[in-house]
């Protein structure tokens, strides 16, 4: 048997320890894992000179932008920021112009993305304005995403029986909702209090830890009386954290945590500004010692970028009301994590579980998330003795900012492999524009 790729001299995770293997790839799928003299012949052989193969990572929380925002980011520039990453799927949220709140302009989507990306792409939608719409909305939505404090959607989400209307149906389609955990009658309440002032104090103060807890209460409780799939995005509090553990043992609900919120704390937003500036914000050291007890703990289900492009102009400002929230996290998320890895944080086991294996699990992804035979040859090799400043200059991303600017850190991306096809390579984007694929549940 010729098969079409062999892998050599790697090194891959196995029941927690790392073991020297080769790797065989066939139309796009791993035939084999296994010891180099068992392997197959192949008609290509690519010696990764020891490096770590993973699991082609995987974000479930991305803003790829494009549309009406594509000056923020497009789908080409997204995804060769995902690959250079080491992202090799990636999941757009619908807040974008026009929002995703309709068949139409979820396939106007689809269709715009299929010539220009990099690394594979499924797609939320957000609410419709009928509910009934949602069954064929989930022909191509993977999930589908309420933002409770600002609604992208026609639906009165403020309303627990409209809410509650909206996850059933999504439950009977067997997608599950993603909820930006925000309650928008507290926000209202503290805006009045501290919203005149244009300072970072003041936006902390608007975005305190209440607005978090009661929104994730609220879901909790919808959720469970009508049976259905949630995911929290972004967990940044105690109280959110508290709400959840007691959930998870009554409803299936699962959560992600960000690098920044994991990373970063309000100090920093005080000592950076803008480019730190984000929703929810950055919280007290207090809240991100519990995240990392709740990652540890396996209470944090994923780790997502966020990635949440803007230009230099938007992120700058004396106001902070005028200042846009959101940090461009695709290319910095795995080697700021691996960097913990290295500082004794989180094993590398549970690194894979987090940013491949769990978030497969929870989007129902056939052959991702693990390197096993039968699985899609999406594979990241990293090169964990290599070190690096992080220089947003030189992100792959329209957004050249980061609040992670000149930190040091351990563990580059070395090649990215999607289907068995070299995407990028030692620094540099050898996939096409639209060689990737936009996956479709089910």
């Amino acid at each position: 048997m010729l098969v079409d790729l062999n892998l050599v001299d790697a090194k891959v995770m196995h029941e927690g320890e790392i073991v020297e293997v080769g790797i065989s790839i066939d139309e796009g799928r791993i035939i084999k894992i296994g010891k180099i003299p068992s392997l197959p012949k192949a008609s290509q052989t690519m010696d990764l000179q020891g490096k770590l193969a993973l699991p082609g990572l995987i974000d479930m929380h991305v803003h790829l932008r494009d549309l009406g925002l594509a000056y923020k980011e497009d789908f080409k520039t997204g995804t060769f920021a995902a690959i250079a990453g080491g992202f090799t799927t990636v999941f757009d949220m619908p807040n974008t112009k026009p929002p995703t709140t309709s068949t139409v302009r979820l396939l106007e989507k689809i269709e715009r993305a299929k010539g220009q990306i990099a690394a594979n792409v499924g797609f939320y939608a957000a609410f419709p304005e009928k509910l009934k719409e949602i069954a064929n909305m989930a022909k191509w939505a993977f999930a589908f995403k309420v933002y409770l404090p600002n609604s992208i959607t026609e639906l009165d989400v403020r309303d627990d029986e409209v809410l509650r209307g909206a996850f059933r149906r999504v439950d009977a389609e067997d997608r599950f909702v993603i909820v930006h955990a925000e309650d928008a009658l507290r926000i209202e309440e503290l805006r009045r209090r501290y919203g005149r002032r244009p300072d970072i104090e003041a936006y902390l103060k608007v975005y305190d830890s209440t607005v978090e807890g009661k929104a994730v209460k609220r879901i909790v409780s919808i959720a469970e009386g009508v049976g259905a799939r949630a995911h929290i995005a972004h967990v940044t509090t105690r109280e959110a954290l508290r709400t959840l553990s007691e959930a998870k043992e009554k409803l299936p609900i699962t959560c992600e945590a960000t690098p920044h919120h994991l990373l970063l704390t309000e100090n920093d937003l005080r000592k950076v500004g803008g480019f730190a500036l984000t929703r929810p914000p950055l919280r007290p050291v207090e809240d991100v010692r519990e995240l990392w007890r709740a990652l540890g703990e396996g209470l944090i289900d994923v780790i997502a970028s966020d990635h949440a492009p803007h230009t230099l102009a938007e992120k700058l400002g004396e106001d902070v009301w005028k200042i846009e929230p959101g940090i461009p996290n695709l290319e910095t998320t795995l080697p700021l994590m691996l960097t913990k890895v290295r500082e004794g944080y989180l094993s590398l086991w549970r690194l894979v579980e987090v940013l491949a294996k769990k978030p497969a699990s929870i989007l129902k992804l056939k052959r991702k998330g693990d390197l096993a035979r039968g699985f899609d040859a999406d594979i990241t090799v990293v090169d964990l003795k290599s070190k690096f400043l992080i220089d947003s200059s030189a992100f792959w991303s329209k957004a050249k900012y980061s609040p992670f600017d000149g930190a040091e850190v351990s563990g580059r991306v070395a090649k990215v492999l999607i289907a068995g096809e070299l995407a990028f390579d030692d620094g540099e984007a050898v996939a096409k524009p639209g060689s990737a694929r936009v996956l479709t549940p089910n």
